[in-house]
């Protein structure tokens, strides 16, 4: 004892994944067509095109919008691509649906251009508290990316770890 405490977990190859670091960067926000409705229910072109004319777009500036209508009315499928026509050259993202397949779409993205490989041959811990809403889809294809390239995965933390993952030795 008289060299101190060893930090084997530092020491070793063991990768420690928090997915809040991957978190994509830009803020959130969520175009409900249900504004735009008459008395919130019926959609009246005339009366629509005329918003999309005059509302102010830029507020999406770099934004990642998610576009859904919460009212419970039918709302045809060429509205959703109206306004998504109206903010495609100011937002970063867009995806129809509510913050949380925002979140699982803008994940997904990220994973297409991350390289699992250099966790090639390492066992990995994925810690599961984050401070970001992340979605468990994102858990899951990251889980996916991984798992053909890892020895091993495991969640929660390197003091107490559930194992996931394991690949069968040849």
């Amino acid at each position: 004892m008289a060299d101190g405490i060893i930090n084997k977990v530092a020491q070793s190859n063991l990768v420690s994944i928090d997915l809040e670091q991957f978190y994509p960067a830009g803020k959130r926000m969520v175009f409900d067509l249900k504004d735009w409705l008459y008395e919130g229910l019926i959609l009246r072109e005339k009366d629509f095109r005329e918003r999309a004319k005059t509302h102010d777009w830029a507020m999406y500036q770099e934004a990642h919008v998610a576009v859904n209508c919460t009212a419970d009315a039918i709302v045809p499928l060429w509205a959703f691509m109206l306004v998504s026509s109206q903010i495609q050259p100011f937002a970063s993202t867009i995806v129809e649906g509510n913050l949380e397949k925002l979140e699982s779409v803008l994940f997904r993205n990220w994973c297409d251009t991350h390289d699992f490989s250099q966790y090639a041959g390492k066992p990995m811990i994925i810690k599961g508290c984050s401070n970001k809403p992340i979605p468990t889809d994102a858990f899951v294809e990251f889980v996916n990316r991984a798992q053909p390239h890892v020895k091993s995965i495991m969640f929660g933390e390197p003091c107490s770890t559930v194992p996931v993952y394991k690949k069968a030795k040849p």
